[in-house]
């Protein structure tokens, strides 16, 4: 459950007042998710590219400062394995409710082992998540309950509960409303788009590669323009890439997120 590289702690070195935070991420099973990109990436193609975000997602999180650790709820073998392997800790969605469901499972399992921990719970599909804007987003997160409105301000990409409060994760369909109302504070930082942008659409993927995606989700691009390549004409030429701006080989500029 601890990170990679760092023992265990409750805060961030020579910052007493800066508290360390265990991320939860919530996973669906890949044949399931990322229905919505179906069209843009094929069947094959979506789930592969979920457990793209979701590697780049955990990746950059195990990599912020303000992070002590993260849990993966998830029911999928394969992306479990690989999330493992990554440094997280997995967990299986033992409620099999929904995503708060999930949501409230992780944080039960972070709390019975580290009683008193600040939570957040982070989206699975932010592809160029920055390291640094994250911790930016977790240390405005402090005190109660706060969360970070998705890049169209309808949804939510992030929620905290600092220690001594619940989670009581709302997300969904206009998430963001749910949380103001249940008496969450919006975080209103300027120059986190890397935290705000998740993916659900095609248009929010070219959105995502306009920010630099990381690495797993960039080569699983590659896979899929080359795979379209091979899907071309008769005489071999190749077919369109379903998200212009990405062809083979190729990645998006990115201060150091992408490979």
């Amino acid at each position: 459950m601890t990170k990679r590289t760092a023992p265990a702690q409750t805060e961030l070195p020579g910052r007493p007042d800066r508290r360390l935070w265990h991320v939860v991420v919530p996973l669906k099973p890949l044949a399931l998710a990322k229905s919505r990109l179906g069209p843009a990436a094929g069947e094959p193609g979506r789930g592969r590219l979920a457990l793209a975000f979701a590697l780049d997602t955990v990746g950059a999180a195990l990599d912020c400062p303000a992070v002590d650790s993260v849990t993966v709820v998830t029911d999928d073998a394969e992306a479990a394995g690989q999330l493992a392997a990554a440094g997280a800790r997995v967990v299986p969605d033992a409620p099999r409710a929904g995503l708060n469901a999930a949501l409230a499972h992780g944080e039960q399992c972070v709390r019975a082992a580290e009683p008193g921990a600040a939570v957040a719970a982070l989206n699975a599909d932010l592809p160029a998540l920055r390291p640094a804007e994250l911790a930016r987003v977790l240390a405005a997160a402090g005190g109660g309950r706060a969360f970070l409105a998705d890049a169209p301000g309808v949804g939510t990409t992030l929620l905290a509960a600092d220690a001594g409060a619940a989670l009581a994760p709302g997300f969904g369909v206009a998430s963001r409303a749910r949380h103001l109302a249940s008496g969450a504070r919006e975080i209103g930082l300027r120059g986190v788009d890397s935290v705000r942008q998740d993916v659900d659409t095609g248009a929010d993927l070219r959105a995502a590669l306009a920010l630099g995606v990381g690495p797993h989700t960039a080569a699983a691009l590659d896979r899929l323009a080359v795979c379209g390549r091979r899907a071309g004409g008769r005489d071999g030429e190749a077919a369109r890439c379903p998200f212009p701006g990405h062809a083979p080989g190729t990645r998006a500029a990115s201060d150091g997120v992408c490979g």
